[in-house]
């Protein structure tokens, strides 16, 4: 990924602090993208393309835009392209006969959403699970509302759907995710005490 940097120092046109912001999201970009790709090789071209793209495409940035969601956007459309380019392109492979195929197309449950490592690390294996259980609109408003304290006009942005749409998954999927943990809460005191 040094090759971003090189990109970076070619371009004078734009900002060095729009740069250093881009630049900030780096491990970001690509904890998401191995959540997505599933492979540290491609994971680290998705993220590549997703900082030249954003470096690139700097002048249709709007001031005041939450720069996390518009590069998030970035990258999931740069995901999204690849693979309907990858479907598209017909597959040849020579086989003998002894050897299965490998699958070409990205894991069925990759979120459309994924979040930092870091943030998920800190939650309990009962949480992720709950988590990992909901369907993957509401984990992707519950994870960027509650995990990453995004606003509901930036995960609006990332999701694009309205705003009500948004509080509506984040409703269900907190609601959902209540029923799922309420034994969990309880044993750990996290529920308020009934008369």
């Amino acid at each position: 990924m040094d090759n971003v940097s090189e990109v970076a120092s070619q371009t004078p046109v734009r900002s060095r602090e729009f740069e250093e912001q881009v630049l900030e999201h780096l491990d970001l970009l690509y904890a998401v993208a191995l959540r997505l790709t599933r492979n540290p090789a491609d994971a680290e071209d998705l993220a590549q393309s997703t900082i030249v793209k954003a470096l690139r495409f700097h002048d249709h940035f709007k001031a005041g835009t939450y720069i996390k969601a518009w590069l998030l956007t970035i990258l999931r459309n740069t995901f999204i392209n690849e693979y309907r380019r990858r479907v598209r392109r017909p597959m040849t492979v020579e086989l003998t006969g002894l050897e299965a195929a490998e699958e070409t197309h990205p894991h069925e449950e990759a979120p459309a959403h994924a979040v930092r490592a870091d943030l998920m690390e800190l939650l309990d294996d009962e949480v992720k699970q709950a988590l990992d259980a909901l369907p993957p609109d509401f984990r992707g408003a519950v994870i960027m509302a509650d995990l990453e304290e995004m606003s509901y006009k930036d995960i609006a942005e990332v999701m694009r759907c309205p705003l009500g749409t948004v509080m509506s998954r984040l409703y269900r999927g907190r609601k959902l995710l209540r029923e799922a943990l309420q034994q969990y809460a309880g044993e750990r005191g996290l529920t308020p005490a009934r008369p």
